[in-house]
């Protein structure tokens, strides 16, 4: 009987090393604006870009200049950070993308309304 455990044990870890890896093989980095980083008049960066849920953004900028804060719809329309809104001031912030839309602004003042905005549409 212990060796039928044992088996149905290999059997089970054989599964789960074929199944994660194909799962992370899924998932993709993206560097929001390419080579020019987070930066002003991004906001069409993700325009032909087949995002999944999983998948990985990077933004880079400069902290003494900008900053990434996750926000909802209505905060990403009106360029305000609601209450509670996640702020990355790292300069190379990497965050994971959530199916449905992620929407994210810079915090300084004037930078979202100078199109430092994207909207990303994880399926």
């Amino acid at each position: 009987m212990a060796q039928g455990r044992g088996s149905a044990m290999i059997a089970i870890m054989l599964l789960c090393l074929l199944v994660l890896p194909s799962e992370m093989v899924h998932a993709a980095t993206y560097t929001v604006g390419d080579a020019g980083g987070w930066t002003f008049n991004v906001v069409g960066w993700p325009r032909g870009k087949g995002f999944r849920a999983g998948d990985t953004i990077v933004f880079n900028y400069s902290p003494r200049a900008h900053d990434v804060v996750v926000v909802n719809k209505a905060g990403y329309d009106t360029c305000r950070t609601p209450r509670g809104a996640k702020v990355y001031r790292s300069g190379k912030d990497l965050i994971k993308l959530v199916k449905g839309q992620n929407y994210f602004i810079c915090n300084f003042v004037g930078h979202c309304e100078s199109g430092m905005k994207i909207a990303v549409n994880a399926v």
